[in-house]
């Protein structure tokens, strides 16, 4: 698995030992979602003005928002045996991630953390938007944020 991440922001500083707990949290993820250790992750960093062009053109709101995931692999598509499967891109706005590690009570890491695993089972093909979706997707971020000690 790999994780290529890129920081194109520059108000919220990354701590150095970051790179070392996403990879972790991004293999625990495949791995429990059953995804070939062959995956290729692009995390992106960025501002609230960069992620808000980012949902403006994509989703059509024009509003920042703290995660998007631009799934880029479908669990039935045939894959070679060799070759390394992307799997989509995750973009944080870390400008955002720090207001509400702030008006959450925690870290920014945990708070991270949390919205990497989000945009992740987002990959993975899980969805929000019924309730009984939502549900069963809060359900599988808490039990994977535990396995990492990330819990509330």
């Amino acid at each position: 698995m790999t994780v290529i991440i890129t920081n194109e922001q520059d108000k919220v500083e990354i701590a150095a030992d970051w790179s070392q707990q996403i990879n972790e949290v991004a293999a625990i993820c495949l791995r429990e979602e059953e995804i070939p250790e062959r995956a290729e992750i692009d995390l992106l960093f960025v501002d609230n003005e960069a992620i808000r062009e980012l949902n403006r053109e994509y989703r059509d709101k024009d509003s920042a928002t703290d995660v998007l995931s631009f799934p880029m692999y479908e669990a039935d598509e045939p894959i070679d045996d060799e070759a390394e499967i992307l799997f989509g891109d995750i973009v944080i706005s870390l400008e955002r991630a720090q207001e509400q590690a702030a008006e959450y009570g925690h870290s920014l890491k945990r708070e991270v953390m949390y919205l990497l695993v989000h945009g992740l089972l987002h990959l993975a093909g899980y969805d929000h938007m019924g309730e009984e979706d939502k549900k069963q997707m809060r359900e599988k971020e808490e039990k994977l944020l535990a396995k990492i000690g990330a819990i509330r």
